[in-house]
């Protein structure tokens, strides 16, 4: 592979919107297993939460297929490969990074804690909303021509 080549492979990895539109592999081989990749995202992203006993099996998937990632792009940029084999590990490598996208959002949201930080940025938003209407500058003093 030529050098513009390796780094054509390597700009498209590395973009932000690569993993738009991409699919999630079938299936993938990883640390020398195979893993129908799809099937689990789909099975999993199908719940609402993660119980906690397949948290850790999500846990060990992400750990698994980030090390299997990194190994596939250490390929492109150091390993004697063809084009048409850094094509095909920059495609693995889009459709991994697509699927611990859909893993990383299954992240169990603390709903008492997002709860009380929206209502303490709901009762910031009134009580600017009250100084601004009342005329109040941020230290509670009334600006000049207001009653």
């Amino acid at each position: 592979m030529k050098e513009y080549e390796r780094k054509q492979l390597l700009e498209r990895v590395g973009r932000e919107a690569a993993t738009i539109g991409a699919d999630i592999p079938e299936e993938i081989e990883v640390q020398g297993e195979p893993l129908e990749l799809r099937q689990f995202v789909f099975e999993i992203k199908r719940r609402d939460t993660v119980p906690a006993e397949e948290r850790e099996r999500v846990d060990d998937a992400k750990r698994n297929l980030r090390r299997e990632r990194n190994e596939r792009l250490e390929r492109i940029e150091e390993g004697e490969i063809s084009f048409a084999e850094g094509e095909r590990l920059a495609a693995s490598i889009i459709g991994i990074d697509r699927a611990l996208n859909a893993l990383e959002q299954l992240d169990p949201v603390d709903l008492e804690s997002e709860a009380a930080r929206q209502e303490a940025a709901d009762q910031k938003r009134w009580m600017n909303f009250l100084q601004q209407a009342l005329g109040h500058d941020d230290d509670g003093s009334q600006r000049r021509g207001s009653l």
